[in-house]
């Protein structure tokens, strides 16, 4: 089956001047330095997939809250070293670089059945959220890294489990799962989006974010299909698994921490109407 149908549309919802003082965030931009001991979090092993590719080192943190099975799909294909040589096969500049296909042709899969979609995910009250935008009928914010819509929690009171419709948002490095036709069509190819896309969203499903690399994901050879010789994932590991005498740590700037309320804020006062969670930075160390 082909998993190559993905199309241009939409925009990211505004945020409302009001929000800062609702959100508890600064009202006015603060001056920004370098973040501090504090507002770093080492990213949990167990979550990071690591891409080495002929053109860097790739570094993905999964976001199990918002897909769950996908997650255990990539790292146990991962585990099994079924990405290990795989191409990206198909490359848009201004758009994502799909893989994970052995045929190299979009129509190809792993032996495991096909996934489910999780399109969507239900955020409940006591959810890790990081809200930087309202609309009044949506939220946009953070899980982790990765950058959410979501409906008004004021809904949550109305519904019979007490939660709300969330949604990852294809920003910069979110990595999502290719598909077919079909919903529930996702298998073992995935794509890393070079630029925002915000079409795709609530029509594939989201799973991750890299958090380093973003740069190597925009030098991959672009072409539909990529000429050869293609650039290739040499070797993927989950990061837990390699050996700890050599495992790097990766250290994010926490997005639930005061630097990153700072950011939000200035970017903001900056951006004015045209403010999106895709225009947010997260710094990362690896070392």
């Amino acid at each position: 089956m082909i998993r190559t149908s993905l199309i241009v549309a939409l925009a990211l919802a505004a945020a409302t001047p009001a929000f800062a003082q609702r959100a508890n965030l600064p009202a006015e931009p603060a001056a920004l330095g370098a973040p501090r001991a504090g507002d770093w979090r080492v990213a949990d092993a167990e979550n990071v997939v690591v891409i080495d590719t002929n053109r860097g080192v790739i570094f993905v943190e999964l976001a199990p809250r918002l897909a769950p099975t996908h997650v255990e799909r990539i790292k146990t294909l991962t585990r099994q070293g079924f990405y290990d040589g795989r191409s990206f096969f198909r490359v848009i500049d201004v758009f994502m670089a799909q893989t994970g296909d052995p045929l190299d042709t979009g129509a190809g899969g792993s032996e495991l059945p096909d996934l489910t979609a999780e399109f969507t995910f239900r955020r409940g009250a006591g959810d890790p959220f990081v809200a930087v935008a309202d609309t009044g009928g949506s939220q946009t914010g953070f899980v982790g890294v990765m950058p959410v819509m979501t409906q008004s929690p004021m809904l949550m009171a109305m519904t019979a489990d007490r939660k709300i419709t969330g949604w990852g948002l294809y920003c910069p490095g979110v990595a999502g799962m290719a598909r077919g036709s079909e919903e529930n069509s996702a298998n073992s190819q995935f794509f890393l989006m070079r630029q925002a896309y915000p079409s795709l969203e609530k029509r594939y499903t989201a799973f991750g974010r890299v958090v380093a690399g973003l740069e190597v994901v925009r030098a991959i050879k672009t072409g539909e299909p990529v000429a050869a010789p293609q650039d290739q994932m040499t070797r993927v590991r989950m990061l837990a698994d390699i050996p700890a005498a050599e495992r790097p740590t990766v250290r994010v700037v926490d997005t639930a921490g005061p630097w990153f309320a700072a950011q939000v804020a200035r970017m903001r006062a900056e951006d004015g109407a045209d403010f999106s969670a895709c225009n947010l930075k997260i710094p990362s160390e690896v070392k």
